[in-house]
């Protein structure tokens, strides 16, 4: 039986060694390798580099405040690992492909506490495989590889804190979590909710603990480093904040809203005259401080209209095929076209051309669209299995109802501009409770053999 688990292993990780390679070579013949982001990461990284300077402005420019905190550091530095071996982003990418195979064995090594079996490897497979995004953003200059192994090694921590409520698991869900907020900011305001959840389980596993209180200090851990944090940004800029593009963030929600109700020109418009009205803000607190208070009061004033709009958006999480990441990795479409006016969508096709001719018209112009298809039908799959996963009394409470608190949270946090790109980060756990979901399904309906499954929760 070892044997054949070892050689299931072996097998799974060939495979999935072969299809990074696959997208490895792929990203060398198209070399889209770059987004929208990724200079500024680059940046980052050569001036830590060369100066110790943590700045994602380009230093042949008039410093700007802004710069010293576009970027969290983490990505940076592991560029900076990298660049003082050789500044070639190829070694980048080969080493993010290492790391998204890890993370992907990683998933499945927890889909065994599910009462999952090895056997099972290739409807796992299968979900993994018909991710596209997982490989595409493997090979692009970008945080979210190194974001998704941070937020595993938590989902991880935390699954082994509920069963034991061991001292050791707390300290690795906060040490996970740290490094997370530090890849990318998408975790800061998850910072409270870790706080609440620690202190829960703490209360839950108060009698088995014999240091309770010093366990109890894990649940801040990522609190003070926030805070840390913050006053070392305010030293360098004069405004205690974590980082500047987070004020930015409810205007550009009300963008998307205003680009859906009045159409791409108008909200185009409106974000120019916000720019301008910042730029003319000499001191870098005062443009923070009025993009914040303004994006605010925009979502309040239309929030009766604003808040659909942004839960509608949000399921999009859950089945988006990401057309638009294939497009972009195979040169069909590029940023500046993503974000025209003058392109054309799927809406724009059925409007002039209607239902049939505009579909057929659009799937000749674009013809990723079968693929894209394709992953929607897996998509939903998925969301099927998670559906399994979230009902099933076999499976713990507590687990189910965090994996699902825990995707809803990214879900509702992206709202609008919620596209794979930013289901990456928790792409695997949802492919995991989608996996579990089935399999637990399966056995379950099994009259053949009494199944023990998972360890009660903190909430059984």
């Amino acid at each position: 039986m070892q044997q054949e688990h070892s050689k299931r292993n072996i097998t799974l990780t060939l495979v999935l060694l072969a299809i990074h390679a696959v997208y490895f070579l792929l990203a060398l013949h198209y070399k889209r390798i770059y987004n929208g982001d990724s200079f500024e990461y680059i940046y980052a990284a050569v001036n830590l580099k060369d100066s110790g300077f943590f700045y994602s402005g380009n230093p042949a420019m008039p410093i700007e405040p802004e710069y010293m905190t576009f970027r969290t550091p983490l990505y940076p530095l592991f560029l900076a690992a990298v660049y003082t071996l050789a500044v070639n982003n190829w070694i980048v990418l080969a080493l993010q492909n290492l790391l998204s195979l890890w993370n992907i064995l990683l998933a499945r090594r927890m889909l065994f506490q599910f009462g999952y079996q090895a056997r099972y490897d290739w409807l796992f497979l299968l979900l993994v495989a018909t991710w596209p995004t997982q490989f595409i953003h493997a090979n692009t200059i970008e945080p979210e590889i190194l974001l998704q192994s941070c937020v595993l090694l938590y989902v991880h921590q935390l699954i082994s804190f509920f069963r034991s409520g061991k001292m050791k698991y707390g300290w690795g869900m906060s040490g996970a979590l740290v490094a997370g907020l530090f890849v990318k900011p998408v975790l800061y305001p998850y910072t409270i909710i870790h706080l609440l959840l620690v202190l829960l389980i703490l209360f839950r596993k108060r009698h088995e603990l014999k240091k309770w209180a010093i366990t109890a200090l894990t649940a801040i851990i990522p609190v003070i480093s926030i805070i840390g944090y913050n006053s070392w940004n305010a030293d360098r800029t004069g405004k205690f904040h974590f980082t500047s593009n987070q004020s930015f963030n409810a205007i550009y929600y009300f963008y998307y809203y205003k680009s859906s109700t009045e159409g791409i020109p108008a909200a185009q418009k409106f974000l120019r005259e916000e720019r301008a009205k910042m730029a003319a803000m000499p001191v870098f607190s005062d443009r923070y401080d009025y993009a914040n208070d303004r994006g605010k009061s925009l979502l309040k004033e239309n929030m009766a209209g604003y808040l659909p709009y942004h839960l509608m958006h949000s399921l999009r999480f859950f089945f988006d095929p990401g057309k638009g990441d294939l497009d972009l990795f195979t040169g069909r479409l590029t940023y500046g076209r993503l974000y025209s006016d003058q392109t054309k969508g799927f809406r724009a096709y059925i409007q002039e051309l209607g239902w049939s001719h505009g579909m057929m018209r659009f799937a000749a112009d674009h013809p990723s669209v079968w693929f894209a298809g394709v992953i929607f039908l897996f998509n939903m799959v998925k969301l099927a299995g998670l559906a399994l996963f979230a009902v099933n009394r076999r499976i713990s409470p507590g687990v189910r109802m965090f994996v699902i608190a825990f995707l809803a949270y990214f879900a509702l946090l992206t709202g609008p501009i919620s596209t794979p790109r930013y289901v990456l980060p928790v792409s695997l756990v949802y492919i995991g409770a989608a996996t579990a979901g089935f399999v637990v399904f399966v056995r379950s309906q099994s009259q053949s053999r009494q199944v023990q499954l998972p360890f009660p929760g903190p909430y059984s």
